[in-house]
């Protein structure tokens, strides 16, 4: 089971992003698909880490790369995502800054044009850490957010494997249920921050809500620990609050943050019988990407390396 890891010179700047973890092989990629894939996290890092080499601050980078993500249609997230049961599409997304704890989140909107930025303003400019539904799109069209009819959100692509769910022999892979994207960041003034966001699963029920836009499970930043964006299968990520937990036994076991996630993905996250992964950065610019599964979308970027991979090392 794959881990990355790798580590940053005090101050300088460090930008992880992930689009989603499933178990898909190369066979199932084309070139003409891979070379898609990374056009878009390219792009999606270069913005972010952008940001911190000019001295933006982490959570600037996160949102940005993210947004990037959300409007690029290969992602489950924003424009692409899956299709519920009903056929509507109803996304989720969460951001936390670990500077000063503040979070923000969104779930089961479906017009505002990029909930990741939707869950930020609900953070600053709301008395509240999450809001879902109809209030959610609400508030985002009450404060001038960019909003879009629901078949903005409908690719060709979603449109097809919503049909095919309707057709158990013609089931799409795995690799179609986990496409969230999400983002972690180091900046220069040593401040964490984290970002994820997701269409859910292909054909969930209506009001289902995963992992992503739950402050602990999928996404958190504490800037005495670490910062995680988290991928998969969310309920067993919402059961086992993911990322709390790896921050939690850092601080708490005092271990590093590589043996935290490898506890958390690799152990407790296995014997569960749940799928996904994390990206991770540490206070020190120590970093890692690692999962359970034989893909994961991902991308990082620092001061001496710039990657972009797919599948299983």
């Amino acid at each position: 089971m794959e881990k990355i890891q790798s580590s940053a010179l005090k101050g300088k700047v460090v930008l992880l992003i992930h689009g989603g973890a499933g178990n898909f092989k190369e066979s199932d990629l084309g070139p003409d698909q891979q070379r898609v894939y990374e056009k878009y996290l390219r792009e999606a890092l270069e913005e972010g880490y952008k940001i911190l080499n000019e001295g933006g601050s982490a959570l600037d980078a996160v949102e940005a790369s993210v947004k990037l993500m959300e409007d690029a249609p290969v992602f489950n997230a924003g424009k692409g995502s899956v299709l519920n049961k009903e056929g509507h599409v109803e996304m989720d997304a969460s951001i936390m800054y670990g500077k000063d704890f503040k979070a923000g989140a969104v779930a089961v909107v479906r017009h505002v044009k990029n909930p990741i930025a939707a869950a930020r303003m609900v953070m600053e400019k709301s008395n509240h850490v999450f809001l879902a539904g109809n209030g959610a799109d609400d508030f985002a069209r009450s404060i001038g957010m960019e909003m879009k009819d629901e078949g903005y959100f409908i690719t060709p692509s979603s449109l097809e494997q919503w049909k095919k769910t309707k057709e158990p022999a013609s089931m799409p892979k795995e690799m179609n249920k986990h496409g969230t994207v999400g983002a972690v960041a180091l900046d220069q003034n040593g401040n964490l921050a984290a970002a994820t966001s997701t269409g859910g699963v292909l054909n969930k029920l209506p009001g289902r809500v995963g992992d992503s836009p739950i402050i602990g499970a999928g996404t958190y930043a504490d800037n005495n620990t670490c910062a995680v964006s988290a991928t998969g299968h969310g309920e067993y990520f919402i059961r086992l609050t993911v990322a709390r937990s790896i921050a939690a036994l850092m601080e708490y076991k005092k271990i590093s943050l590589e043996q935290a996630v490898n506890e958390v993905i690799h152990h407790r996250l296995q014997q569960l019988g749940g799928t996904g992964g994390v990206i991770a950065v540490d206070k020190n610019g120590n970093f890692i990407i690692s999962h359970n599964t034989t893909g994961m979308f991902r991308a990082w970027k620092t001061e001496k390396e710039c990657e972009v991979r797919f599948f299983k090392e």
